[in-house]
């Protein structure tokens, strides 16, 4: 079966007018012959508003339980049939209200097809894995048949890619009804690429293994609007979701994902040093710089890479080098210089302790150097952009490079005087010092009657910022600015939600996300 590709709801339709249309189209499933491709056309349409942020709340409730009534109002066949597919592929809120909508209509004797009572009812007849030697992603295939069918009839693969690369993340999805032809395609690619391995896992496994990656998927996208996923994932994802409630449920953890015990900072400071006396680092030339280096590149594979510091690839090694260091790490001048050749030597120290083979320890050192030259345009030193050394150490004493222009925006005033206070001498991580400078900040509204209640909101604020936590504050307040809003209405819009909201976290999230302009006259 081909893939099929989202069809995304115009955003001038009101969502009667999106049902509407579904609802026409869902005609076609009377005339389908089997439950799989009527599974597929569902698993597509609903697809239509998998990742998509609504400001009236969340895509799957208004959208997909909004598409259950509109459903149950018709009372069509078309429409009896489409809440019998919704029933097995939607969220379990929809699924309920489906089933329920579903059975209300059979009861009056709607008319459905032969095949509809067949629907979901599948059994798995196999999983397999393809892997690369790096560890960089699993390709994931499980067959599955429909129960009474005969031999092969309907027999169809699931197959999803998980990259650990991005986090784990599910990030393609397809369906084969060539089942046979797959794995035989698969076994023969293994076996003429010494860097792959393809091999049966128990159903269990891969359970828990395409579960971990939909949920990162999820939870990737929840933090940067969606996850860089496939064309095709959105058409197959409720589709994907079905199958793997379809396999037996069991180990709690996918292997690919164990290590061999947490990375403590006492271990991580061990491995440091570990690298740093092996032969791989004996021709560094600046110890201190490299051994900060080493730092980065330990504490990325245990915080990005889900505990794996030892693993390296080609492409994990150019996402270190030319996305994540550029958007997250501070470095000095001794370590820009350095962290290509730290780079370098720690893949080579790293390959020794995991028996990575001499072909894939090439193609990681021939990677690291093809991105050093492009690492010197990728990051951008923030000391270019005309900010002192010592202003920049004060802003990030953490070193997170992504945190800067959030901390510049809730402490502005960091040089200079203020009458007899020097500006310079105050760290904003410094709970004294920070309300010093959001009263410096304030110094025209010391006769506000609520002054104290005020600084200390904007204190909660300037606090939040500086953690990042939520994300979307920061977020909001980077709309506002875009559309050329002050920067303290926008603080006092902040302000005012969150004093709103409370300290529900999902709620002040959600009601963030909601924020599209400042009213005529903004709280104060």
């Amino acid at each position: 079966m081909s893939r099929r590709h989202r069809r995304d709801p115009r955003e001038s339709q009101s969502p009667d007018e999106v049902f509407s249309e579904m609802l026409v189209a869902a005609r076609e499933l009377l005339a389908v012959r089997s439950p799989l491709d009527a599974e597929l056309m569902v698993s597509d349409m609903v697809g239509a508003w998998w990742g998509r942020r609504l400001r009236r709340g969340d895509a799957e409730q208004v959208l997909g339980e909004g598409l259950v009534d509109y459903a149950a109002k018709a009372g069509s066949p078309a429409a009896l049939t489409l809440l019998i597919a919704l029933a097995y592929l939607g969220t379990a809120r929809q699924a309920a209200k489906a089933e329920g909508a579903a059975l209300a209509l059979i009861e009056r004797d709607v008319a459905r097809p032969r095949w509809a009572d067949r629907l979901g009812a599948v059994k798995p007849t196999g999983c397999f894995v393809s892997r690369d030697a790096y560890g960089d992603q699993d390709t994931v295939v499980c067959t599955f048949g429909y129960r009474g069918a005969d031999s092969g009839e309907d027999r169809h693969a699931l197959v999803v890619v998980v990259d650990y690369n991005m986090r784990g993340i599910a990030r393609d999805a397809w369906v084969s009804s060539h089942v046979e032809k797959l794995l035989e395609q698969a076994g023969a690619e293994a076996g003429a690429n010494p860097m792959l391995r393809f091999e049966e896992i128990e159903p269990q496994q891969a359970r828990a293994l395409l579960e971990s990656a939909m949920k990162a998927t999820l939870e990737y996208g929840d933090r940067r609007t969606t996850a860089p996923v496939s064309d095709s994932y959105s058409a197959y994802h409720a589709f994907a979701r079905s199958r793997i409630k379809a396999l037996p449920p069991g180990r709690k953890r996918p292997a690919p994902l164990h290590s061999e015990a947490p990375y403590s900072r006492d271990r991580r400071a061990m491995l440091a040093a570990e690298f740093l006396a092996s032969d791989a680092a004996e021709h560094l030339s600046d110890p201190s710089a490299a051994s900060r280096c080493a730092d980065h590149i330990i504490d990325y594979g245990c915080d990005q890479d889900f505990g794996r510091p030892l693993r390296v690839s080609p492409t994990k090694c150019r996402t270190f080098l030319l996305d994540w260091l550029p958007r997250k790490i501070m470095l000095s001048p001794a370590e820009q210089e350095a962290v290509p050749y730290v780079l370098g030597a720690w893949a080579r120290f790293a390959a020794r302790r995991t028996g990575l083979a001499d072909e894939g320890v090439r193609a990681t050192l021939d990677a690291i150097w093809e991105a050093t030259a492009t690492f010197a345009e990728a990051y951008r030193d923030p000391t270019t952009f005309g900010l002192d050394r010592d202003l920049l150490e004060r802003l990030l004493p953490d070193g997170d490079l992504s945190a800067l222009a959030r901390r510049v925006f809730a402490f502005p005033f960091l040089l200079g005087t203020h009458g007899e206070v020097k500006l310079d001498l105050l760290n904003p991580a410094d709970e004294a010092d920070r309300r010093t400078l959001l009263g410096i900040d304030h110094g025209g509204e010391l006769d506000r009657p609520d002054y104290d209640e005020h600084l200390a909101w904007h204190e909660e604020i300037a606090g939040r910022l500086w953690e990042g936590d939520p994300p979307q504050l920061w977020e909001a307040a980077q709309r506002l600015l875009d559309l050329g809003h002050d920067r303290h209405d926008v603080l006092h819009v902040l302000i005012e939600i969150a004093e709103r909201i409370g300290d529900d976290p999902e709620e002040l999230a959600i009601a963030l996300d909601d924020i599209a302009d400042i009213p005529d006259e903004p709280p104060v």
